[in-house]
């Protein structure tokens, strides 16, 4: 059950559309092959505010979808729409393929701390944020028991260092799951790190690069120390690897999202903490969205801000969250949603308590060279290729690059 409170689209919505007045249609391309009940309703709903509209919804697999969409818009036959990666949108503005996001006041403020960073570019909002998901670390109470250690959450870097080099010693896993393959989420593991010690990538106001840091070597140093104790050769091995070691007992812990419980054995006995915190920062997480936007040129743009609008709801929101599974991306409390799925839930509230100390994936134009300047970086930690200060200020320099 829920309140009155909701959040609006506009009067526009509330009276049908004048726009319509000839058959129009908006081509709305979906990444991810699947639209989901949630997604297909608002679509529905949209089409019945808007008599005459009708809404093509192709859903285009991951691996082709962004490129997809880039590629159509580049030749002048842009979407209406699209769901796509967050990272996308500074390659779509600053070609100037996409317009700003129009995100309600109402919206906004309703909105998770830090997931606006998600879609801005020096202070300008160029995406409806829609799918949201943190990170939190789980931890094998069998081994780490095993290993004579207490199964707790460890609060700080040296904490979970402790159990890991317990487990690694003491058992036959190893202590923990280490990303480092040439992979998107080698970064994203490495960013679940940094965000926990105040590091910051990229000022999503200013543009300004703020890579090269004291917090950004501290994390460099800690993840190569994470080597002593990790699986053999983490430069093989990527996030969804990690899974079918911790599934087959061969590692103690590692990093994952709200989707990691439900791809876990049911036999192993695990707990869910937060990502411990380094020197310099509290428990933070990397916030990564999917969004929403808007191309230009395509002769719809008020229609697809109004069916974005619609897909952005409280109500239209909720829904996607549940089905899916993801972290609330709004306060649903704030909206009038009374008892919302995440509240009184221990395992919910390790996503969402560390929202507030989270931060971005970086926005940049060209995602593969952000990719890079971190794998290099990583990788030259884990291989003992070069020093912790020089690995570091070469990224910085290679990200202005990037920029």
């Amino acid at each position: 059950m829920r309140n009155l409170k909701t959040l609006t689209v506009g009067a526009a919505l509330l009276c049908g559309s004048a726009l319509s007045a000839q058959a129009e249609e908006l081509h709305f391309i979906m990444c991810g092959g699947e639209a989901f009940h949630a997604d297909q309703k608002v679509v529905a709903d949209f089409e019945a505010a808007n008599p005459g509209v009708t809404v093509n919804l192709e859903q285009v697999p991951w691996g082709t979808c962004q490129d997809k969409a880039l590629t159509l818009a580049a030749a002048g036959n842009p979407p209406s729409i699209a769901y796509m990666g967050s990272r996308t949108l500074r390659q779509l503005a600053n070609n100037d393929l996409i317009v700003p996001a129009q995100i309600s006041d109402e919206t906004r403020e309703a909105y998770q701390p830090g997931i606006l960073n998600t879609v801005t570019i020096e202070g300008t909002e160029w995406g409806y944020p829609r799918a949201f998901s943190t990170k939190a670390l789980f931890i094998n109470c069998d081994l780490a028991e095993a290993a004579g250690a207490t199964c707790e959450a460890p609060k700080t870097w040296d904490d979970m260092y402790a159990l890991a080099k317990a487990i690694n010693d003491n058992t036959e896993a190893a202590g923990v799951g280490l990303a480092g393959k040439d992979f998107d989420n080698t970064m994203h593991q490495f960013l679940n790190y940094l965000y926990s010690n105040g590091g910051v990538v990229i000022d999503s106001q200013s543009g300004e690069n703020m890579l090269d840091s004291d917090q950004t070597r501290e994390t460099l140093a800690f993840y190569g120390k994470l080597v002593n104790v990790a699986q053999e050769g983490p430069t093989a091995w990527e996030r969804s690897q990690l899974t079918d070691l911790y599934n087959d007992g061969k590692i103690g812990m590692y990093i994952n999202g709200p989707w990691g419980r439900g791809a876990h054995n049911d036999s192993i006995n695990e707990i869910t903490v937060p990502v411990p915190h380094g020197p310099s920062g509290d428990n933070g997480t990397l916030l990564i969205t999917d969004s929403i936007a808007v191309f230009k040129g395509s002769g719809h743009e008020e229609l697809a801000h109004q069916l974005a609008g619609m897909l952005t709801t409280g109500d239209s929101q909720y829904a996607l969250d549940t089905e899916w599974g993801l972290t609330p991306i709004f306060d649903y409390a704030k909206l009038g949603f009374e008892n919302p799925y995440y509240e009184g839930d221990d395992y919910w509230q390790v996503f969402v308590n560390g929202i507030g100390a989270g931060g971005p994936e970086p926005l940049v134009e060209d995602f593969k060279s952000l990719q890079s300047v971190f794998t290099n970086m990583i990788q030259g930690i884990i291989l003992d290729d070069d020093t912790v200060d020089n690995l570091v200020t070469i990224a910085g320099e290679e990200l202005d690059d990037a920029l």
